[in-house]
């Protein structure tokens, strides 16, 4: 099968492999489903002033995110649940992208131990939740740093988890409870102050730096304004989401907060994006909007169906197109592609 067919094909064969709970979790947004909806074609919206008698025999598209050098401007999202789609899990998640040379932002809910992930060798972030009671997350977090990770990106667009409708049984219902979670103590939801904090501010960047003593990824800021509280306090990077429309819906798509973003923060953190990225035409133009790199969060899920062979053949296939795309738009380097975005309208905010 022809590789860019078979990239866009993905989601279709997901639907008709995986149970039906689960392939809902996966593709579900919140209430309506507006801006779940809007996502994938919100990138076709930029558009490009391509460059030309440019010498593009060699693209190279490698980047720093956070001190380290990485093959691939997009990285694995965190998602929960991978067990459930392929029971390798995490595990094959990461051996596919730590070959491809990338990034895996790996779930605090994850299915597999942070240790045997670290094991693998490649490069890897930890995503949280911070409960209302701050000290329960300690040993979550401990066990990461002792595994390797070198990042930690907090969620902030989740102080209670939006509405879902469902057309049947819900997954939680139906999946092995042992395929999540696998980080925490045992008995940690039941424990007073475990519930997600509704109370999160800036310090919270101090002291999750403080704690872990790594870099801190501020994740689900639309914002401008936000953005630039998240780097007075510290943030070394804000990363443009609205958590794949499962939070609040109607919010934003991403391509249209992140030029705004990326002018407040004006060079003192690095930018990251999310939503609805498939193929290399969106990371061109996530990376002409300026995002210094994009995180990919259904399609990983969508390739991890057929396990590693299925995660490597996405990164293969994707920068196969990202190639593609920056040659023909004469970038030969990420760096050239932030002046190659048509101007649009300025973000009111």
């Amino acid at each position: 099968m022809d590789e860019a067919r078979w990239l866009a094909g993905l989601e279709s064969q997901a639907r008709e492999r995986l149970p039906a709970p689960v392939f809902e979790y996966l593709v579900q947004g919140a209430r309506d489903g507006l801006t779940a909806a809007r996502a994938v074609g919100s990138w076709r919206s930029v558009r490009f002033l391509p460059r030309v008698l440019r010498d593009v025999t060699d693209v190279r598209l490698d980047v720093e995110l956070l001190g380290q050098r990485l093959a691939l401007p997009w990285g694995v999202a965190p998602t929960t649940l991978q067990r459930a789609v392929h029971p390798d899990g995490e595990l094959a998640m990461a051996r596919a992208t730590a070959a491809a040379g990338g990034l895996m932002v790996v779930s605090s809910n994850a299915g597999t131990p942070f240790a045997e992930i670290g094991a693998i060798g490649v490069h890897w972030w930890l995503q949280a939740y911070l409960p209302a009671d701050r000290t329960l997350a300690a040993p979550m977090l401990d066990r990461a740093v002792a595994a390797g990770a070198s990042a930690v990106v907090l969620t902030v667009d989740t102080p209670v988890v939006a509405l879902k409708h469902h057309a049947g049984d819900v997954v939680w219902d139906v999946v092995d409870p042992g395929l999540v979670r696998a980080n925490f103590d045992a008995g940690y939801d039941e424990q007073p102050g475990a519930a997600k904090a509704l109370d999160l501010g800036p310090h919270d960047l101090d002291w999750l730096a403080g704690h872990t003593g790594l870099p801190v990824v501020v994740k689900g800021v639309l914002r401008p304004d936000d953005a630039l509280r998240c780097v007075q306090a510290g943030a070394r990077a804000v990363w443009v989401s609205n958590h794949g429309g499962r939070q609040l819906d109607r919010a934003a798509s991403t391509v249209e907060a992140l030029p705004a973003v990326v002018e407040a923060v004006a060079g003192d953190a690095q930018v990251y994006v999310d939503g609805g990225v498939r193929t290399g035409l969106d990371v061109l133009a996530a990376l002409a909007s300026g995002a210094d790199a994009v995180f990919l969060g259904r399609l990983p899920l969508y390739a991890l169906l057929e396990g590693e062979p299925g995660v490597g053949r996405m990164h293969a296939e994707l920068l196969r197109q990202s190639v593609e795309a920056l040659r023909l738009a004469g970038c030969r380097t990420v760096a050239d592609t932030r002046e190659i975005a048509a101007p649009t309208r300025p973000n009111p905010l």
